[in-house]
């Protein structure tokens, strides 16, 4: 395999060009029959998109998640002294599973994965279902409205408050260093996001900080006593509790984009849309194919911690790699006819949640909310139509999902 032959890709004003944002699909396609895997010489960044490629990667133990390690990143001396609010910005951030690497990243881990596991997220249900029910009755009928503000944005932030009994009055401020922290991941932020995470990062700490002492002896508060146990026994310091916690809170942003995406994607597509009325049993194949259609999030990260050999390719130690999700989940070697949308497909290998060691810990509830909410609308619902332009976000790189989704109810 070469490496990216002229002409070269300007992946960065690409990457943040709104019309790629809201599309990425055409651009993607064109540079992935150049080839599964690219290197961006300016930067060092390899970029993957073949699903084969992506696949060996996430599951080889030279791949990692640790930042730190990254040649040209924010951890280096020179960086520190180049952009010293980045460094002060990751280095509160870092602690955390999602950026470790093992054993660090099993230590943590293994702290929440017990609650997490399939067999424990089917008897939230009945709460899941209560929140969707609650907000579909809120719904107008017959008069457009945003389904983003109005239903996407509440239900997984109602669900993970409740999870962690935290009170309904503190939405607004969830909402708001939700919408702060997201933007870490875009690995180009401006000063003004950085130093907005900073202060969202901050508070955040601060309020768990406060909530796990008044947790302590509430044993109906499973996640928390988890996260007080793990501290007290020194399984975790203060800081790592800080940051697990605040990224199990935070991490509901990407089931809104499912939601946002897939409705879009159902009523863009009317003859699937019926079809999964007329046979609800297709709903969690439908899932997967809206996850792989139109993919949450725009890329996943990872750090070489040792030479990494794919297809005669080495993606040395250090380099940064970015797994182009898009572009991986329309992979024609992997999925036939892979540019369609069929709520049917089966198998479908869709990999928004990541792969390996690093698979998302909240996917079985991602699921099950995505579940619940699209069969709550279906049912009450038998009118879904657009009622407008769907606007998607474009201040953001790797959360692909939808500002506004202007829509019409009725029954």
């Amino acid at each position: 395999m070469s490496e990216l032959a002229a002409p070269a890709i300007d992946w960065w004003t690409m990457l943040t060009d709104p019309d790629y944002l809201a599309n990425p699909h055409p651009d993607l396609k064109r540079i992935r029959e150049m080839g599964p895997v690219h290197l961006d010489e300016p930067s060092g960044i390899y970029f993957v998109l073949g699903h084969e490629a992506f696949s060996a990667m996430v599951r080889a133990p030279q791949m990692g998640r640790d930042t730190r390690l990254w040649t040209n990143g924010w951890s280096r001396p020179e960086s520190k002294a180049r952009d010293p609010l980045s460094f002060e910005l990751f280095s509160e951030f870092q602690r955390q599973m999602v950026n470790s690497d093992p054993p660090d990243h099993r230590r943590m881990r293994d702290v929440y994965e017990k609650a997490f596991r399939p067999a424990e997220i089917p008897p939230l249900r009945p709460m899941i279902e209560a929140e969707a029910r609650r907000l579909a009755d809120s719904l107008p009928e017959g008069e457009p409205f945003d389904f983003m503000t109005a239903f996407a944005n509440h239900l997984p932030l109602r669900v993970v408050r409740n999870l962690f009994q935290i009170s309904p009055d503190m939405d607004p401020e969830l909402a708001r260093w939700n919408a702060a922290l997201v933007k870490i991941g875009d690995i180009m932020m401006s000063r003004e996001q950085k130093l907005e995470a900073l202060e969202a990062l901050r508070a955040y700490k601060s309020f768990l900080r406060g909530h796990l002492e008044t947790q302590r002896g509430n044993a109906d508060n499973k996640l928390m006593m988890l996260a007080l146990e793990a501290l007290d026994y020194g399984t975790m310091d203060e800081d790592e509790t800080l940051n697990n916690l605040k990224g199990l809170i935070s991490g509901n942003e990407t089931t809104v984009n499912v939601l946002g995406n897939g409705l879009l994607t159902l009523i863009r597509n009317p003859g699937q849309l019926q079809c999964l009325r007329d046979n609800p049993d297709l709903m969690r194949t439908a899932i997967e194919e809206i996850m792989r259609h139109e993919p949450a999030i725009n890329f996943i990260l990872r750090v070489a911690i040792e030479d990494f050999e794919y297809g005669g390719m080495i993606i040395p130690a250090g380099s940064l790699v970015l797994a182009l999700i898009c572009a991986i989940n329309r992979d024609p070697a992997r999925f036939e006819n892979a540019e369609s949308f069929d709520i049917a497909r089966r198998p479908n290998a869709q990999i928004i949640f990541g792969g390996g060691p690093h698979v998302c810990i909240g996917a079985s509830l991602a699921r099950l909310e995505v579940e619940v909410a699209l069969s709550v609308l279906l049912e009450r619902f038998s009118r879904i139509e657009l009622a407008g332009d769907p606007v998607w976000w474009t201040d953001r790189t790797n959360q692909r999902g939808l500002e506004s989704l202007p829509v019409m109810f009725g029954r």
